[in-house]
């Protein structure tokens, strides 16, 4: 895939390393930007990733072919309502929110009939944010879920699947909604865990941290997280992700009784499905 001309507007890490791949990978003839703050639009204009940084969306989009909006969850569907009399007609314009029911669903009615929406999320990230730590090889064998409407063009369907494929993602399609469904238990789920427990164990002698071995530091890297957007995240999928922690407190009370019964065999058990299942992971 050879696009002539790719916008990523609101380029954080994903946005970033997306420009470096697209770049590295020769996936577009031309990478435009655009940043909300001026300081990081003339950074930006110093990288020699992209080919220009616009002053507003508006411009950055005339002549786009794929429009990608890398913003956080709660302002991508405003940027699409923004360049929606100005995107090119017949262009795509996608995302990479983390939760993607009412994204996808608003994005595709702020085009109408002049661009196409599809909405799609890239499976990887960082605890660390913004464009000076993308990588053009994060997006590197990583699930990025494509989440088409039933209604949504589907020669765009196709080419936002190639576009994710050429910066070296392995495309899965799924509805909005199965999507949020998913990503509750596997991406929001394990993040609200991993917090919490810091957040508990900040509650105890501040010395034991000291004590920390690979397992708490494995455990709870992505804790590191900017809590502003999770919040956010959290917000916007909040029924699904409350329906995942009503399961996994239901399994943690489980576990809890057997242990207070000294049923050892059921924590085997338990412990033993856990390992089975992490031991089944994809390399």
């Amino acid at each position: 895939m050879s696009l002539p001309s790719l916008t990523i507007l609101a380029p954080g890490l994903l946005g970033g390393s997306a420009a470096l791949a697209a770049r590295a990978r020769s996936v577009a003839s031309r990478i435009e930007l655009w940043a909300r703050r001026p300081e990081v639009r003339l950074a930006l204009r110093e990288q020699p990733w992209c080919d220009n940084v616009a002053d507003t969306p508006e411009q950055a989009v005339l002549e786009a072919d794929i429009v990608l909006i890398a913003a956080p969850v709660d302002r991508i569907v405003a940027l699409v309502e923004q360049i929606s009399s100005h995107v090119k007609p017949g262009a795509v314009v996608t995302d990479v929110g983390s939760v993607k029911g009412e994204i996808s669903r608003l994005g595709h009615a702020a085009l109408g009939t002049r661009a196409h929406f599809v909405g799609s999320h890239p499976m990887a990230g960082s605890e660390k944010t913004g464009w000076e730590n993308g990588s053009a090889t994060l997006f590197q064998s990583r699930t990025c879920f494509v989440t088409p409407l039933n209604e949504t063009h589907a020669p765009a369907v196709d080419q936002v699947v190639r576009f994710w494929r050429d910066l070296g993602g392995e495309p899965v399609t799924v509805s909005p909604d199965e999507h949020d469904e998913i990503v509750a238990y596997i991406s929001h789920l394990p993040q609200i865990l991993a917090s919490s427990l810091c957040a508990m164990l900040a509650q105890k002698n501040p010395a034991w941290r000291n004590y920390a071995g690979g397992g708490l530091r494995d455990t709870t890297r992505i804790a590191g997280s900017n809590p502003e957007l999770w919040r956010t995240i959290l917000e916007q999928n909040r029924d699904e992700v409350l329906r995942a922690l009503g399961t996994y407190e239901d399994e943690l009370h489980a576990f809890k009784t057997a242990l207070a019964n000294r049923d050892y065999p059921e924590i085997i058990t338990r412990l033993d499905r856990g390992r089975d299942y992490r031991g089944r992971f994809r390399p």
